[in-house]
């Protein structure tokens, strides 16, 4: 369907992203530049979060197949949040 593809696109974006944003905090020109590329790392895994939802709950694939993905993401989440308050504790 139409949504199927919109989200199919959408999650590879926001998936990927975090990895290239990671590259880019490693280099970051300072804490509080290191602090908001991180940031942004979070609001894409948020992103893919909740494009797994959808997927979900509009059952474009089995719930058996996101399971394990939307927990990781999860644990990622949960990762980088600790990452970001603890950077910031660093400012």
């Amino acid at each position: 369907t139409r949504l199927a593809n919109h989200l199919a696109g959408q999650i590879v974006r926001s998936s990927t992203s975090p990895a290239l944003n990671y590259g880019e905090a490693q280099s970051a020109e300072s804490q509080k530049d290191f602090v908001h590329k991180m940031q942004v790392i979070l609001k894409e895994l948020r992103e893919t979060k909740i494009c797994l939802k959808i997927i979900n709950r509009k059952k474009f694939i089995s719930l058996k197949e996101t399971s394990s993905v939307l927990k990781e993401n999860e644990e990622l989440i949960a990762i980088f949040a600790q990452s970001v308050k603890t950077a910031k504790s660093k400012l």
